[in-house]
């Protein structure tokens, strides 16, 4: 469970800034598009991504603007700026680096192998076994 809390903090930027380059978004909208887009294997907590959401509004990635939703309900939407889609293009490129790296050394080498959590031994490092990989258990 460390490892996938770890993963999450250091990509809620990433994800956050890539679903807002499609359209402006509230925080439970957010929240719920990374679950449905993830097919249900990423999932963050609103009041986790919410300080990350101030973060990206202080560097000025992103602005906030309040709308109303009902009668007496303010919704907050974020609109990813051009310095944000400028700094989203930087982060995209460098995880996808690491993790192509990462792909690598545990010897995925498709995106079959990677849904299948089939590890297949690669030329350069034939001396993994072909194993799988635990998957997630789901709750639904």
């Amino acid at each position: 469970m460390a490892l996938a809390e770890g993963i999450k903090r250091g990509t809620v930027e990433l994800l956050v800034l890539t679903l807002l380059s499609k359209e402006d978004m509230y925080g439970y909208q957010l929240s719920q598009e990374l679950t449905v887009r993830s097919n249900g294997l990423y999932t963050l907590a609103e009041s986790s991504m919410y300080p990350t959401l101030y973060r990206l509004v202080e560097k000025g990635y992103i602005t906030d603007r309040q709308q109303k939703a009902g009668k007496r309900r303010m919704r907050v939407y974020y609109h990813l700026e051009d310095i944000g889609k400028n700094y989203l293009d930087s982060i995209r490129k460098e995880y996808c680096q690491i993790s192509q790296g990462i792909f690598y050394i545990l010897g995925i080498n498709s995106i079959k192998t990677l849904k299948e959590g089939i590890i297949e031994p690669s030329e350069e490092n034939s001396s993994l076994d072909k194993e799988k990989c635990s998957a997630p258990s789901h709750k639904n």
